[in-house]
């Protein structure tokens, strides 16, 4: 069981790329062509407001339930992600004697958490209860989430080249 662990977290994590593409698919507009990432990366009352007003329901679609929807499944999204990265980033920590790859560990934990929060800030914005501070902190921890999580990904692809390269491959699968 143990084995499969981090397979299956790794498959629910594409699972969850690919569902949340598709619910979030018509939050991309010409005004908003980055779709949730431009509500995450809104770090003022203006840039929220203006993004609500672009989502507004409209005969066609209602982008702010499509918006709130794909917020939710996030949480779904990053349990898989932050504790696949978790996970994956130790196992080769282990492999390679790295501690600061024990400490990207960590924080690809961390990054599951601030998106928490970042979530809860942008469902706050979303209800049409929108503010500077809750714009300002929602954006922060959605800056540090990523960066937190690039970090892992980086570490994960670096390291992954190194246990190649010292041929310890097979310790990967055990």
């Amino acid at each position: 069981m143990k084995k499969l662990l981090i397979p299956f977290l790794f498959l629910g994590t594409i699972v969850m790329i690919v569902v949340m593409g598709k619910t979030g698919a018509t939050l991309k507009t010409v005004e908003t062509p980055k779709g949730i990432l431009d509500l995450e990366f809104a770090y003022n009352k203006t840039k929220v407001d203006f993004i609500l007003n672009v989502w507004r329901p409209n005969a066609m679609v209602d982008n702010i339930n499509k918006a709130t929807i794909n917020t939710y499944l996030d949480f779904i999204f990053l349990a898989f992600y932050s504790t696949f990265l978790f996970f994956a980033c130790k196992k080769l920590a282990k492999i390679n004697g790295s501690k600061i790859g024990l400490l990207i560990a960590k924080g690809a934990l961390l990054a599951g958490f601030l998106d928490i929060v970042e979530n809860a800030g942008m469902l706050i914005s979303l209800s049409n209860v929108v503010s500077n501070a809750v714009a300002f902190f929602t954006c922060i921890f959605s800056v540090t989430k990523w960066a937190l999580a690039a970090a892992a990904v980086l570490y994960l692809v670096i390291g992954f080249i190194v246990v190649i390269k010292k041929r310890k491959i097979s310790l990967l699968f055990s």
